[in-house]
């Protein structure tokens, strides 16, 4: 981590903050419209919040955007991680019956939620408090597989601002705000109660297909919280 977080000097001796912007903002473009899979330059000011030297991360983005970063959890943002099915079927339940998610990333076989700091602390909690198995004929219930809830301390792995080599982390709902709306726990074991009936619901050795998770239904678009800009 320290190899992107080192200092606050720029990339280049002389350059202005304004230049250095501008540099990075125009390999963010979105020349072919909206895309749920690419940053934006307040995505990219958002994530580089996270580290103590956000300038110096944003100047090493500037030299190297196809390269991966490490990032602190803990103060712009917690990282609740799943296993890749069940993290796309919390995916898909926030987006279709919920009220969306924050970014969201897929790395190494796990999908990676982006959620409000001291989410990593709480949600293990409830997930411990809730009551897991059917009860009296209402939708069977199963406990959701392991999850690693990565908070202060912890640091993970971020996907580069353009798209990289396809074995790595990549981006399923990219960061497109300076204050992205994040769900916290409450929101997130809600996903994983209605994630876990999902699957107990459609049987031993059944597997449901997740709807994509681009846009939310009207409904759920109607709770969304705004995002501040």
């Amino acid at each position: 981590m320290s190899a992107w977080l080192r200092d606050e000097s720029p990339l280049t001796p002389g350059m202005s903050d304004d230049e250095r912007r501008t540099d990075i903002f125009g390999l963010l473009r979105d020349e072919g419209g909206p895309q749920t899979a690419r940053v934006t330059q307040a995505g990219a000011e958002w994530l580089a919040s996270a580290g103590p030297y956000p300038r110096s991360t944003l100047s090493l983005w500037t030299a190297r955007p196809t390269a991966p970063a490490v990032l602190p959890c803990g103060s712009a943002f917690d990282v609740v991680n799943a296993p890749a099915f069940f993290g796309r079927c919390m995916l898909d339940r926030l987006w279709a019956d919920g009220p969306g998610s924050g970014p969201v990333a897929a790395y190494r076989g796990r999908t990676l939620l982006f959620a409000a700091p001291g989410t990593a602390q709480r949600l293990p909690s409830l997930l411990s408090w809730e009551e897991w198995g059917g009860s009296g004929g209402g939708e069977p219930e199963t406990a959701p597989p392991p999850l690693l809830c990565h908070g202060t301390g912890d640091a993970v792995t971020v996907p580069p601002l353009s798209p990289g080599p396809a074995s790595g982390p990549r981006w399923m709902v990219a960061p497109d705000t300076r204050h992205p709306w994040l769900p916290g726990p409450d929101v997130l074991l809600w996903a994983c109660v209605r994630a876990a009936r999902d699957q107990a619901a459609a049987g031993p050795g059944s597997v449901p297909r997740p709807r994509t998770a681009r846009e939310p239904s009207s409904a759920a678009a109607a709770r969304l919280p705004r995002s501040r800009s």
